[in-house]
């Protein structure tokens, strides 16, 4: 079955979606579920799968992840296994952090660049045990990979379709786990990784998520993936357990101020211009690099732009006047020189706050961060109307909760 990269919001019937005269794409190990559960149609394409950008109310569905719990299907994130001898080593020298830190059952936020310092990509490492290392990304990199692991003692396998992924967010998101017969997570502190039985295989629970609240993501072998939402769904029939597609996740991300490779940033291997890929440093993720690492992808390139300070741009966090949302808006010094695009931007409901993400060439955003301007175009009574609001730089993340890192959790 052919995959196809072009993201789509698709109104019609599932039956449409693979009719023979329709694109295919690839159903994800937990789609009989969701399929059921299915109301709005709000299909879309990620990485080849059909995936649900809405199942019954965007809005609804958002307050779900940060009210009760939520339960979005993470299958189609790009999983690579890395196991062998030299796995740490391999991934020490391809990521930005000291992975030699990084002990086993933990995980790691992270980010790779190719040699000119440029980001490939930005995901998390999960390190399984000694030996072996699960990395997550939002693109495929195998060919890269295998490249780079020339010289080490290690095998490198996608196994995106192998192993079926759950996100389970929102602040009872605990209470369905301990229904659920996962009790003993109660101890395990963000970014720790924990293995239980399930249908004679195991299941691999993480303190991780996208959301910005208390939550986890759920790994385990595609065969037992109906089973494994059966359990969670039955046991949080109770605790409010709805399931939610990309829209209401990606409100909560932007509120959390969590980045998305090629909608926040242009990764190297999609830019079709030079100036379109970015430094770590460019994109708010300078605190990943270890220049204590005698040696990384790119060490040489981030270090000498360090020393001439010759990074071009700054992402930032702004909140702006009014309640439209500045998504893609123009940002301007003055109300008249082009300082930047905003990336991502949304009403916060639980801020009460207009909220965006935005990227500036600097010195904007860097020395210059008075006067600047956002230039919304927005829809009223079938015209545009043009709407120049005051935007003012505020630190990400927008919004802090401390349930996402009390160990043990609340109840809630």
């Amino acid at each position: 079955m052919m995959a196809r990269n072009t993201v789509e919001t698709n109104t019609a019937p599932v039956s449409d979606v693979f009719g023979k005269s329709g694109p295919l794409r690839l159903e994800t190990p937990f789609h009989p579920r969701i399929a059921a559960l299915m109301h709005t149609h709000a299909w879309y394409d990620w990485s080849g799968y059909l995936s649900a950008h809405s199942l019954w109310d965007e809005e609804l569905e958002y307050f779900a992840i940060r009210s009760q719990a939520a339960l979005f299907d993470l299958s189609p994130m790009v999983k690579y296994r890395i196991e062998g001898p030299d796995a740490e080593a391999f991934c020490d020298r391809l990521t930005l952090r000291d992975v030699t830190r990084l002990k086993p059952l933990r995980v790691q936020y992270t980010a790779w660049c190719d040699d000119a310092g440029e980001v490939i990509d930005d995901g998390t490492l999960f390190r399984l045990s000694e030996t072996r290392f699960r990395l997550c990304c939002q693109e495929r990199h195998l060919p890269w990979l295998l490249d780079g692991a020339i010289g080490f003692d290690v095998a490198i396998e996608e196994e995106t379709e192998a192993i079926a992924g759950l996100a389970l967010q929102g602040p009872t998101s605990f209470a369905v786990l301990q229904a659920a017969g996962f009790g003993e997570i109660g101890s395990l502190k963000p970014f720790g990784i924990a293995e239980f039985a399930h249908e004679g295989g195991r299941v691999t629970i993480s303190r991780t998520g996208f959301t910005g609240d208390l939550g986890y993501e759920l790994f385990v072998d595609a065969g037992d993936a109906l089973s494994l939402w059966d359990r969670l769904w039955e046991a949080g029939r109770l605790h409010g357990l709805n399931a939610i597609g990309f829209g209401a996740l990606d409100r909560a991300r932007i509120e959390a101020g969590f980045l998305i490779a090629n909608v926040d940033f242009v990764t190297v291997d999609a830019a079709l211009r030079a100036d379109r890929a970015r430094m770590p440093d460019e994109i708010g993720l300078g605190w990943l690099v270890d220049m204590k690492k005698e040696r990384f992808n790119g060490r040489r390139a981030i270090e000498a732009a360090r020393a001439k300070g010759a990074n071009r741009h700054v992402l930032v966090g702004l909140e702006i006047e009014g309640n439209v949302p500045a998504e893609h808006a123009i940002v301007y010094h003055r109300k008249k020189r082009e300082a930047g695009i905003v990336t991502a931007a949304i009403w916060s409901p639980m801020l009460k706050r207009n909220i965006a993400i935005a990227s500036l060439q600097r010195p904007y955003g860097d020395t210059v961060t008075d006067d600047l301007w956002v230039e919304i175009y927005a829809l009223h009574e079938l015209r545009y109307v043009k709407l120049m609001k005051r935007a003012r730089i505020v630190e990400r993340p927008f919004l802090k909760l401390d349930r996402r890192r009390a160990t043990p959790p609340g109840g809630f």
